[in-house]
């Protein structure tokens, strides 16, 4: 069975004063989320605030802990390795395919 791993997380680019700033953010962590955990990541919502974004990411395993293990570990590295934007939210659902 394969099952699917989806995370809704709600970052606060505190620093950010211009739609440009928040997206080089972004860009920097969507692209490095990407290459690390081979992860579907994209913004979502927000896409219009300057200091709100919203991110879902995405993972296919066999198992559901591991999909699970992986999106959690995803959401600490965000959490441990940027100081330019704050998680405020996350959410976490595994779906069996």
């Amino acid at each position: 069975m394969v099952h699917i791993g989806v995370s809704r997380v709600t970052l606060r680019v505190g620093e950010s004063h211009s739609l440009k700033e928040k997206r080089r953010v972004l860009r920097s962590l969507i692209d490095r989320l990407r290459a690390r955990y081979n992860a579907a990541v994209t913004e979502v919502e927000s896409q219009d605030s300057w200091q709100t974004a919203v991110l879902g990411i995405a993972v296919v395993s066999g198992q559901a802990a591991h999909a699970e293990r992986q999106l959690a570990t995803i959401v600490e590295h965000i959490e441990s390795s940027r100081l330019d934007a704050e998680v405020v939210d996350r959410e976490i659902e595994i779906v069996p395919f």
